[in-house]
C-alpha cells in the first residue's frame, strides 16, 4: 500500500509497497512492452536504479498468451524480473487500433495486429488477464479518447469508463476472495479530456467505487503542455491524499517535474527510449544533442562524462555517431541507456530533495 511521507513545494514523497517490494515515489517506469526492452537487459535497468517495470497486457495477451505466462508462475519468473511490475489494461492499445476494433458496451472486439485473428477484451477479461500475468499493480479497463476529441465523445467515454470500472472492481474482489496470498493493487483511471466537469465527474465516481490508486489518462495525446497542467491542477486536489497518483504516458523531463509539483507520484513513457533510437541524446546537464549531426563525427569526447550509464562515460561521441551511421544495434543500446539513465536520475534527485 501507499504511505505519504512528505509534501513539499517540489511535490510529494512517498512509498508504495507491493508484493515484490517497495517503490520510492515519485518514480518513472521504463516500458518493457512484451516483457523486454529493445537492446537492454534487466541488469542494465537495475544498474540505472529502475524500481519497477511496466508491461503491456494487450501485447502479452496476443503473444505468448496469459495462460503460458501463468504456467511459468507469472511474469516475474517468466521474464526474470524480481522487482515490481505494473501492467496496463490493454485499453489504450485496442483504442489506438480503431480501424480494426469495435467498441461495445461489454468491451472491445479487435483484430490482432500480428495475424488478423479476432479477439475481445472487456473490463472483466482485462482484469482476469492481468491477474494471470501476475503483476503487482494492475489497471482498470477504460476508454481513452484523445483529449482533443469532441465533448460528446469524451462524455460517452467517461460514462463507459465508470461503468467498466465497477465491473473491474467486482471482478478484482471476486478473484481476491478465492484466497490469493498477494493480490495486486488495482488502480482506477480518470478520463474526461480537457473538460473540468467531466474530469471531476469521473474522479468522484471512481473514488466512490474505491481503488488502491488513481491514474490520470487521456493526456499527452494531442493537447498542449499548459492544457495538460491545467487538467492536473483540477484533478489532483480531488484525489485522496493517502493514495498514489499516476500520470499515464508522460516521460518528458520538464513535464514530469511540473506534474510532480502538482501532486503526481508515478509516470511511464516510451519517449526517452524512442527518441534515443532516433539519435536524440539527453545529457546530464539538461541539454540534448542529435548524435547523427556531422559535428559529432570527430567529437572525441565522452558521450556524457557525468552520465549515470558507465558506457556513456567511456564511449566517445564520435564512436556513437559512427555506430548510428553504420546502423549498428549497439548504437541504440548506448543511446537508450543514456536517456533512461538521465531520466531516472532526474526523478531520483528530485525525490531526494523533498
Amino acid at each position: 500500500m501507499f504511505a505519504l511521507l512528505k509534501s513539499t513545494p517540489l511535490g510529494r514523497r512517498g512509498r508504495l509497497t507491493t508484493a515484490h517490494g517497495a517503490i520510492e515515489t515519485p518514480f518513472f517506469m521504463p516500458v518493457g512492452t512484451a516483457g523486454a526492452m529493445k537492446g537492454i537487459t534487466f541488469d542494465h535497468l537495475l544498474s540505472l536504479g529502475t524500481q519497477v517495470l511496466l508491461c503491456n497486457t494487450y501485447h502479452l495477451h496476443l503473444q505468448p498468451g496469459e495462460e503460458i505466462v501463468a504456467s511459468a508462475g507469472g511474469l516475474h519468473p517468466f521474464i526474470g524480473w524480481e522487482k515490481p511490475i505494473l501492467t496496463d489494461s490493454g485499453g489504450y492499445q485496442v483504442y489506438s487500433l480503431r480501424t480494426i476494433s469495435a467498441i461495445t458496451e461489454d468491451g472491445v472486439q479487435f483484430r490482432s495486429h500480428l495475424n488478423g485473428d479476432l479477439h475481445f477484451i472487456g473490463p472483466k477479461e482485462s482484469i482476469e488477464i492481468q491477474w494471470k500475468l501476475g503483476a503487482d499493480i494492475i489497471m482498470c479497463f477504460d476508454e481513452c479518447p484523445p483529449s482533443t476529441a469532441p465533448r460528446a465523445a469524451i462524455e460517452a467515454a467517461v460514462d463507459r469508463t465508470i461503468r467498466w470500472a465497477k465491473v473491474c472492481k467486482e471482478t478484482h474482489e471476486n478473484l481476491k476472495a478465492q484466497g490469493t496470498k498477494s493480490p495486486p493493487l488495482l488502480f482506477g483511471i480518470v478520463q474526461g479530456g480537457l473538460h473540468q466537469d467531466l474530469r471531476e465527474k469521473c474522479a468522484r465516481a471512481l473514488i466512490s467505487i474505491g481503488f488502491d490508486g488513481y491514474a490520470i489518462g487521456g493526456l499527452a495525446v494531442g493537447e498542449s503542455p499548459d492544457e495538460m497542467l491545467a487538467v492536473l491542477s483540477m484533478v489532483c486536489p480531488l484525489l485522496p491524499e493517502d493514495q498514489p497518483r499516476y500520470l499515464m504516458g508522460v516521460g518528458e523531463i520538464s513535464q514530469m517535474k511540473a506534474a510532480i509539483a502538482k501532486g503526481i507520484d508515478m509516470f511511464d513513457c516510451v519517449l526517452p527510449m524512442r527518441v534515443a533510437r532516433h539519435g536524440q541524446i539527453l545529457l546530464s546537464d539538461g541539454s540534448s544533442l542529435n548524435i547523427e549531426n556531422s559535428a559529432y563525427r570527430t567529437a572525441h569526447v565522452p558521450i556524457d562524462a557525468d552520465s549515470p550509464s558507465p558506457l556513456s562515460r567511456t564511449h566517445l561521441r564520435s564512436y556513437l555517431h559512427h555506430l548510428f551511421k553504420s546502423r549498428e544495434r549497439l548504437a541504440e543500446t548506448l543511446a537508450q541507456l543514456q536517456n533512461l539513465g538521465v531520466t531516472l536520475k532526474v526523478i531520483r534527485e528530485l525525490r531526494e530533495k523533498m
